[in-house]
């Protein structure tokens, strides 16, 4: 892929072209991300507030009516519902993995394959994840398998 940057001047609007051969899934999602742009989260922890960026997040997952925020280390509070942040995220590499978890892929070290056409994914953070087998074809067509 080539590369070319050109400086504009003062008032000038920018721009950005994008020549390809076709319209795949990458490109849709390079797309997205440009559009949005890399928006933080907001999250809370013990009565603070702090923004994270989307790729900070392991995933989000959705228990008693509070959508929480699982980093490598850290957990924190959101007050987005998880249809929201899939929405939010849809340009991103997140995707739904059950009714209550909204997960990154880019944090999944392994995936292995579990009881009643489940998944179970292992991630960086050394947290596991279940993959409900109504969305393992969902993950399937994500990561091209």
């Amino acid at each position: 892929m080539k590369v070319t940057i050109i400086d504009i001047g003062p008032g000038e609007e920018e721009e950005m072209i994008l020549k390809c051969s076709s319209l795949d899934e990458k490109m849709v999602k390079f797309i997205n991300y440009m559009k949005q742009g890399v928006e933080k989260l907001t999250v809370y922890r013990d009565g603070g507030m702090f923004f994270l960026e989307p790729g900070e997040v392991f995933y989000f997952e959705s228990v008693e009516q509070k959508v929480f925020a699982y980093c490598r280390t850290e957990v924190y509070q959101t007050k987005n519902r998880l249809y929201e942040l899939q929405d939010e995220l849809s340009g991103l590499n997140f995707i739904r993995v059950s009714k209550s978890v909204i997960l990154n892929l880019d944090k999944i070290k392994s995936l292995i394959p579990a009881f009643g056409g489940r998944y179970e994914a292992l991630l960086k953070n050394g947290e596991k994840v279940i993959i409900s087998r109504q969305y393992v074809n969902d993950l399937k067509e994500k990561l091209g398998v």
